[in-house]
């Protein structure tokens, strides 16, 4: 989901959300006042909904900009038949720790 959509999909009455877990945190009052303007704006769709989409939304935009860092290490050629380089950046630490969390809260 990227942000930009979030709009349009508000406009639009929903079914069941997924199945979610409660995380508490605490907004500064500027962010509370903004959600629950987007709230009143779009009164089909509770505050914690229109939260847990920008937190889902701003997440694939966080991972789609995590940086590539080639390693020296070829893992596998592609189908032109070019090196595919191991990833020394952030992002394969991250995907290894969000699917040992999301393992541990199916539990």
């Amino acid at each position: 989901m990227r942000i930009c959509n979030l709009l349009e999909r508000w406009g639009v009455a929903r079914g069941a959300m997924t199945p979610s877990h409660a995380v508490s945190l605490h907004l500064p009052p500027r962010d509370v006042a903004r959600l629950k303007a987007l709230a009143t704006l779009y009164p089909a769709q509770p505050a914690q909904d229109i939260l847990a989409d920008l937190v889902h939304a701003a997440l694939d935009e966080l991972e789609a900009a995590m940086p590539y860092v080639p390693g020296k290490k070829i893992l596998a050629l592609d189908d032109q038949g070019d090196p595919i380089y191991e990833d020394l950046g952030p992002t394969p630490q991250y995907y290894l720790l969000s699917h040992d969390f999301l393992r541990q809260l199916r539990r």
